[in-house]
């Protein structure tokens, strides 16, 4: 048989039965359900022929989580397509091992395929949709100037009051912002992020999860706790990622950790600064060995060492198996966490200092800008690949109709 009878993109244009339904009423005005084609974009095609060759070949089956969710189909549809693409880390492990990659005919690359779909994922489920095209294309750029921009508002708003003089008390926050006012301004622009994010990774679930059944708590265990250590950066073999020189590294996912962990440090330290201010009547600025600032530091330096090896993976990564559209997007979110760590501990250390008027409005700007660009950013990749992870976990203790592959 050959490669053009089965393995062509126009022969994979299908749809999964759970991608679209729609009911119509027949001459007897019986209800009978439709299941239209829902069209597959091109690198989404793509996808489904490289999962049309892997499932026949099955040699990576136990490398992730995505090879044994392609042995569960026989067909791949658009939701199946953009929830394995969001299943895979882009660890390329699989890359290496095919003995279908390039240059055989058949042109196997499942990481940069996947990438390419996962990019138009990110764009698809956006909400507002339109916001999440502009990012995609500009991200470096918009993400630099909108951290610039509010800052600039910020400090021109101080300077009206005269708070950049030289008398400005030290390391009172509040003299220069009110406490209900900055509770005001990051309030609306979080709770817009939590909103974005929220409608964005519904649709994906709705999307993705048809007629699968309810989560379960083992299963929602087993995918947290995949998703919190990165379980599908190491290889499948636990020697990590294939990065530039094509040896096995667990940089990406020590990386990462650094990154995540960081973050949710520093939003640890907002929590308990929080606590303090509303349940203790303590007001910021706290002395440098009490628990927020002490979590804040912690979490800033997680967020500079773990962008900034981000950053090198990101300059230094094999071009085969990335998709290069993706790179603005990567670098405005690992610029703006780079930015927000460099900063906040700036912050922290000239507190005391006539420096800090200026350098509190900088630090405000930057946040502002990195909330808002979260439910648009890389960001929403841990969102839309935790949910892929959940499904992962609950399709599996369903079992495989299939009987074609293992689990």
């Amino acid at each position: 048989m050959q490669q053009s009878d089965v393995l062509t993109p126009e022969r994979t244009r299908t749809a999964s039965p759970f991608d679209t339904k729609a009911t119509q009423h027949g001459a007897s005005g019986s209800a009978a359900r439709v299941i239209p084609i829902v069209p597959l974009s091109d690198s989404e095609a793509e996808v489904a022929r490289q999962m049309q060759i892997c499932n026949a070949c099955r040699y990576c089956e136990g490398f992730c989580a995505v090879f044994p969710a392609m042995t569960r189909r026989l067909d791949f549809g658009k939701a199946d397509v953009n929830y394995l693409a969001n299943l895979c880390h882009n660890c390329g492990a699989c890359y290496h091992a095919c003995q279908y990659a390039p240059p055989h005919e058949f042109a196997v690359n499942v990481p940069k395929s996947m990438a390419q779909v996962r990019l138009e994922t990110y764009t698809e489920y956006a909400f507002p949709r339109a916001f999440g095209a502009l990012y995609k294309r500009n991200g470096v750029t918009l993400s630099v100037s909108l951290a610039a921009g509010l800052a600039l508002f910020l400090m021109l708003g101080i300077a009206l009051r005269g708070g950049l003089s030289a008398d400005a008390t030290p390391a009172n926050f509040y003299a220069i912002f009110p406490h209900n006012l900055l509770a005001a301004m990051f309030g609306t622009v979080f709770l817009f992020a939590m909103l974005a994010l929220g409608v964005g990774v519904t649709r994906f679930w709705r999307d993705v999860s048809a007629g699968t059944a309810s989560a379960s708590m083992p299963a929602a265990v087993e995918a947290a706790k995949h998703a919190l250590t990165l379980k599908y950066l190491d290889g499948g073999h636990g020697d990590g990622c294939n990065e530039s020189d094509d040896a096995f590294t667990l940089a990406r996912r020590r990386f990462h950790h650094f990154t995540f962990y960081g973050f949710m440090l520093c939003f640890a330290a907002t929590a308990v600064a929080t606590l303090y201010h509303y349940a203790f009547s303590l007001e910021a600025p706290y002395p440098y060995l009490s628990i927020p600032v002490l979590l804040g530091t912690a979490g800033g330096i997680g967020l500079f060492v773990g962008p900034a090896g981000l950053w090198w993976l990101n300059l230094r990564r094999n071009p085969e198996r990335t998709d290069a559209r993706q790179r603005p997007m990567d670098r405005g979110f690992i610029a703006l966490l780079m930015l927000t760590s460099v900063s906040g501990l700036a912050l922290l250390g000239f507190r005391a200092t006539p420096a800090m008027p200026p350098l509190l409005a900088i630090h405000l700007g930057i946040v502002m800008a990195l909330f808002a660009t979260l439910p648009y950013g890389k960001f929403a990749h841990g969102i839309f690949r935790s949910a892929a992870l959940l499904k992962s976990s609950i399709d599996k203790r369903q079992g495989n109709a299939l009987s074609l592959g293992a689990d």
